[in-house]
């Protein structure tokens, strides 16, 4: 594969920057691949008012996500892809998930952390913005790239749960695979489901044990017990069924380099892609 990740200091256009809809080349299924955070692209208005550089960009996206699940729409599923990096706009965060820092103007901030739906500081605790946003450009910002994301999410999982009975949505991320200061490793996958509450434990269980039959340790909800997307969509009694997986980054980058490991990479690809035939193929009603 092309381990070159997209320079996300590069100019950033309008036409398709937000994100990428791909539609199933096989029989499809009611399985809807989200990958939020694998985007690099950072339009220049956004640009002036970071101080992150390039290799923080990097380091904060869960980088390759989006190829490791890029044949999704080959096993009949749709795949929807965040261009963008969250350094514009986190997708995983409710649009008013916002502290009075970040936004001083803000006649109603929710927010009780640095890293909502706009990060202040990177995950490493170092200043993300040159100052803080005013209200207007926080709203134009979401304007612009969060509600057309979460738009496109939700008509496609209405429409799979029309055609379909039920519509699945697999939250795709990754991991680093320490926590900051810890010497032990995390797991291979974390399913979360926020409780098993959002979605039918036969996919739950489908999710753990196809994981645990490659060979990967699994460890649910911990320590991600699924974001905004998978609490928001995540509504078993409505027939929407929602599973975020964090995948371990060691298992197919190296690290350091942030570049993909030959083999390892198409290895687990091939296990992501068997699990989305799975929940395709799932009797859940």
């Amino acid at each position: 594969m092309d381990d070159r990740a997209d320079d996300p200091a590069a100019p950033a256009t309008e036409e398709g920057l937000i994100f990428t809809l791909t539609e199933p080349t096989a029989h499809e299924t009611p399985v809807l691949v989200e990958v939020p955070h694998a985007g690099l692209a950072v339009p220049e208005e956004v640009r002036e008012t970071l101080l992150v550089p390039r290799e923080v960009v990097l380091r904060d996206s869960d980088l390759f996500v989006d190829k490791l699940y890029a044949n999704a729409p080959t096993q009949g599923a749709s795949l929807l892809v965040a261009n963008v990096s969250r350094y514009v706009v986190d997708l995983n965060r409710s649009a008013d998930d916002v502290d009075r820092h970040t936004v001083p103007d803000h006649p109603d901030p929710r927010g009780l952390q640095p890293r909502g739906v706009v990060w202040r500081v990177t995950s490493e605790g170092k200043p993300a913005l040159r100052a803080p946003l005013s209200y207007e450009t926080l709203q134009d910002r979401l304007r612009r790239y969060h509600a057309p994301y979460h738009d496109a999410l939700l008509a496609r999982l209405e429409s799979k749960r029309e055609r379909f009975g039920h519509a699945v949505l697999l939250a795709a991320h990754s991991m680093p695979s320490l926590s900051r200061g810890a010497t032990t490793p995390r797991a291979d996958v974390v399913p979360g489901t926020r409780g098993r509450s959002t979605a039918d434990a036969r996919l739950i269980d489908c999710v753990q044990a196809h994981f645990r039959e490659a060979g990967l340790t699994v460890r649910h909800d911990d320590p991600y017990r699924g974001g905004w997307s998978t609490a928001t969509y995540g509504r078993p009694d409505a027939h929407w069924h929602a599973v975020q997986i964090e995948l371990n980054r060691a298992l197919y980058v190296e690290e350091a380099t942030s570049r993909p490991k030959d083999g390892d990479f198409e290895a687990l690809e091939t296990i992501v892609l068997a699990l989305i035939r799975k929940l395709g193929a799932l009797a859940l009603d």
